[in-house]
């Protein structure tokens, strides 16, 4: 790893170790976060009466987001989302701002105009979670910084699209929702307080029309955080399959006995580690910063029969030519599970939502 990116998440890791209480430097940072919170509450009324202009798209649009900064499963639930919706009858088209990974050139999906995500698309330029949605769901996926342009050419390549899911973009006001989801994990809202003092990005009291948790267990102090009524999200991942090989897959549990590290460049990364240990594995625990590129070869001193990596990680680590066919590579899918009532409430809403 380079030293930039070492010190990058080393400070990211202070932060979000800060977050969770309202220790001396939350409280020095408070001030600051007020100031946030005026920005961004008068940038939200200028969308609300009109004042920033805002496109609304011919067809019912579903935000997936959070207003805790990081990776909280977003990703996973619009897998699930899709499913749910194709299931339902709709045909779901994605749209996302496409984050890339590396220096400025791998933006460039995020910069400049709308771009199409293939299978075959490189994730440097449309980013790691937009291809993985795209080979998961089959689902056409349009990547582009304004969502409301991605979500007019995802339309036109493909009319016979009914709804546009958005995967994170709840703070995206120029491109008009009829429906938002707003999801956390087990953190919460961390200390409650709005960046930089806390990890919020909004205030807690924001409105939504669904609020899911992705964690083991909803507490009553974790459903008071997160307020509104919950429903619970889990992440299953109970096989492994080498990278080379996709599709060969071997359950977690017969990896047991070797020696294993977990490596993962996700917004929160003791989340997978706690589903590997689940699993009763045993393992050496290798965290990379969020969207991590891969081509600083994290894995070439590292000692280990098996490395095992997440999907986000995987889309990179196969277009990289000294990984894509390193034989102690193990992707292990993870799949979100949810209560069916939610995707019958969901289903049931974008079917009363009027269309322009």
């Amino acid at each position: 790893m380079s030293s930039t990116s070492s010190s990058s998440s080393s400070l990211e890791t202070t932060l979000q170790r800060a977050w969770q209480r309202r220790g001396a430097l939350a409280c020095a940072l408070w001030p600051l976060s007020l100031l946030f919170r005026l920005v961004a509450g008068v940038r939200a009324l200028l969308f609300r009466f009109g004042l920033l202009g805002s496109t609304r798209l011919p067809v019912p649009v579903i935000v997936v987001g959070n207003i805790f900064i990081g990776g909280t499963g977003k990703t996973p639930l619009t897998i699930w989302l899709a499913d749910a919706l194709r299931a339902a009858g709709f045909t779901p088209g994605i749209i996302s701002r496409g984050h890339g990974g590396g220096d400025s050139a791998s933006h460039s999906a995020s910069h400049g105009a709308p771009r199409a995500v293939t299978l075959e698309s490189r994730a440097r330029d449309v980013g790691d979670e937009p291809l993985l949605i795209a080979r998961r769901t089959g689902c056409p996926v349009v990547v582009g910084r304004d969502r409301g342009a991605a979500g007019r050419a995802l339309l036109a390549a493909h009319p016979g699209v009914d709804v546009i899911l958005t995967d994170d973009g709840l703070q995206h006001y120029a491109l008009r929702r009829d429906i938002e989801i707003m999801l956390f994990d087990g953190r919460g809202t961390g200390n409650g307080w709005l960046l930089p003092a806390g990890p919020l990005r909004e205030a807690p009291s924001r409105r939504r029309d669904f609020t899911i948790v992705n964690a083991p267990e909803l507490t009553p102090a974790l459903r008071q955080a997160v307020g509104g009524i919950p429903f619970r999200m889990q992440l299953a991942g109970e096989f492994a399959e080498p990278l080379a090989r996709p599709g060969e897959r071997v359950a977690l549990a017969s990896l047991r006995g070797q020696r294993i590290v977990a490596a993962c460049g996700i917004g929160n990364p003791q989340r997978f580690f706690t589903l590997l240990r689940g699993a009763g594995l045993a393992f050496a625990e290798l965290p990379l910063p969020d969207h991590h590129d891969f081509l600083d070869q994290p894995f070439a001193a590292i000692e280990a029969d098996c490395i095992l990596i997440t999907e986000k990680d995987a889309v990179k680590c196969a277009q990289i030519e000294n990984l894509k066919n390193d034989p102690r590579l193990w992707v292990v899918p993870v799949t979100a599970q949810l209560d069916a009532a939610l995707a019958e409430q969901i289903v049931e809403k974008c079917r009363g939502c009027s269309t322009a």
